[in-house]
């Protein structure tokens, strides 16, 4: 091998008597120009704490550095991931030494998003890897998800054993479970209507099917899935030993009253009433919005049923006639223009629960998906996390709760960005558009997926030499027959552009990718207060 640069050498991967286990023994015979066992690369030039880190677990850490200190973002960017020439996972390194090993051809383009690399001249029998975790912040909406590693070190002094965590990659998951709820109901109501015209479609069975054992509807399940096929993902990506995630459990009636306890856990709101009954009482047999009293009173939602309201007697109030016809599908605030009739309707609702009802119905499945991926799996409390990111004074974001999970002493440093998934699904089997009654309407769809050599969801770089588009555009495509493109940035959407114009970047995975920064530390401020901006920015930047 001919000699490399200070900058590029890796003297535990180059020297054949490193073995390949993790936090393997190699600092003696270290030599003058390099330490045996370190890799300069992966985490930058060695420091002290990285000579005694890599041969032990147990580290010596100066006396006046044991302190508890806040995550001030040490590392400007995300790390890259690291495969070896078999496409085995290597440590992660920073995207400087990416850009070296790629102009020196010792590396090449493996993955745009997340950016992976993977090395020519390498093999995980040669190199160095240490252990690293996953951590989990389940969520109803939005999942966080953080990679990092822990280091223990202990204090020369008290001999105290502190727990260093180094963030190393955030992201944060959308799920589109109310979009699969919504698509599953209209499904339902196609179908239910062709039943009652008696067309030729077999009868609803669904009543007389047995469910397995921990079975959950679609859109429970889809927040399982997508998670676990990002846990899945990283395993390739990186040396994954664990896995830290945050068993969410709500007590949904402790967040309506507070002060409930024994027996009324029993008895609920309607002990003793009929929902009719119990409304007639609560509003005084009155008309909420006109305050009529003399005629026939409907139950009415306050947030409709088509905007995602449910039928909680708390979403529930009495109306005439006349107003019930009148507000139909409009949000409240729009029916009701008096402000202090308004105040008074919303005075009687109470916070919608369904986001922490899903967490819960989910938890016990993510655990047991998590349990098949042969890591070992710790859960820890909401409240430890909590108290984790108050003691470090680090942002409240959902990707920065899973970097606080589990028992930690320090937040040496987390990227100064966060990557945003959204969950777009792989396309739809319908071959025909519908009008809202399910009746077929425009021409069948096409059953290539593929046109030109791209398909939906890929990720492009289209660049226009001329007319109103001009310029480079990069983002999601959106395909059609004619070979005309529509292109959504992380700002807006390019329409009709020609494929020839366009160059594949990467095929589509069902998610759709974006930067955006990590909430930081307000730099005036020491007091644990924080600003927090959420802007997205163009793919391109992701490098």
């Amino acid at each position: 091998m001919l000699h490399q640069s200070q900058a590029l050498e890796l003297v535990s991967a180059d020297n054949p008597q490193v073995g390949t286990k993790r936090d393997t023994d190699t600092t003696a015979g270290a030599s003058a120009g390099g330490v045996a066992g370190i890799q300069p690369g992966r985490d930058e030039i060695p420091t002290p704490r990285d000579i005694h880190s890599v041969g032990a677990s147990l580290v010596s850490k100066p006396s006046g550095e044991g302190t508890t200190s806040g995550g001030n973002p040490g590392n400007p960017v995300q790390r890259v991931f690291v495969l070896d020439k078999r496409k085995k996972p290597l440590d992660p390194t920073s995207p400087a030494r990416a850009r070296k090993l790629l102009k020196k051809r010792r590396a090449r383009v493996h993955k745009l998003v997340p950016f992976t690399i993977r090395l020519t001249d390498r093999l995980l029998e040669d190199s160095v890897v240490h252990d690293h975790t996953i951590g989990i912040d389940p969520g109803s909406k939005t999942t966080g998800i953080a990679l990092f590693r822990d280091t223990e070190v202990a204090n020369t002094d008290t001999g105290e054993l502190t727990t260093d965590r180094t963030g190393l990659f955030l992201m944060e998951l959308n799920h589109r479970g109310s979009m699969v709820s919504k698509k599953l109901g209209q499904r339902a109501n196609y179908r239910r209507g062709r039943r009652s015209r008696n067309l030729r479609y077999r009868a609803p069975r669904f009543d007389n099917r047995s469910r397995p054992k921990g079975w959950l509807p679609p859109s429970l399940q889809h927040r399982v899935d997508t998670t676990m096929t990002q846990v899945h993902r990283f395993q390739k990506l990186l040396p994954v030993t664990g896995i830290a995630y945050e068993a969410v459990r709500f007590d949904t009636q402790k967040l309506e009253r507070p002060e409930i306890t024994g027996v009324q856990y029993q008895q609920g709101e309607l002990f003793g009433f009929e929902v009719r009954e119990y409304l007639l009482t609560k509003y005084g047999n009155t008309c909420v919005y006109c305050d009529t009293t003399d005629t026939v009173l409907n139950l009415d939602h306050v947030v409709p049923r088509a905007a995602g309201g449910s039928n909680r007697v708390s979403n529930l109030v009495t109306s005439c006639i006349k107003c019930n016809h009148a507000k139909g599908k409009q949000p409240v605030e729009i029916f009701v223009t008096n402000r202090a009739r308004l105040a008074r309707i919303k005075r009687g609702l109470k916070q919608p629960l369904k986001d922490a009802a899903a967490v819960n119905a989910t938890r016990n499945a993510l655990h047991r998906a998590l349990l098949t991926t042969g890591l070992e799996v710790q859960a820890f409390t909401g409240g430890r996390t909590k108290y984790n990111r108050t003691q470090l004074r680090i942002p409240k974001t959902h990707a920065l709760d899973a970097l606080c999970i589990g028992h930690i002493d320090t937040v040496t440093s987390y990227p100064a960005q966060t990557l945003d998934i959204i969950a777009m699904g792989r396309g739809s089997h319908q071959r025909t558009n519908v009008n809202k009654h399910g009746f077929a309407i425009g021409n069948p769809k096409t059953r290539a997926k593929r046109h030109f050599g791209f398909s939906t969801g890929d990720l492009v770089k289209a660049i226009v030499p001329k007319g109103k588009k001009v310029g480079t555009h990069v983002g999601r495509v959106a395909v059609r027959t004619t070979g005309s493109f529509n292109i959504r940035t992380a700002t807006e959407t390019i329409q009709s552009i020609n494929h020839k114009y366009c160059h594949l970047l990467q095929r589509a995975d069902g998610y759709a990718y974006y930067q955006e920064p990590t909430a930081i530390p307000h730099a005036s401020q020491d007091s644990g207060v924080f600003t927090q901006t959420r802007r997205n920015l163009p793919i391109a930047q992701l490098r």
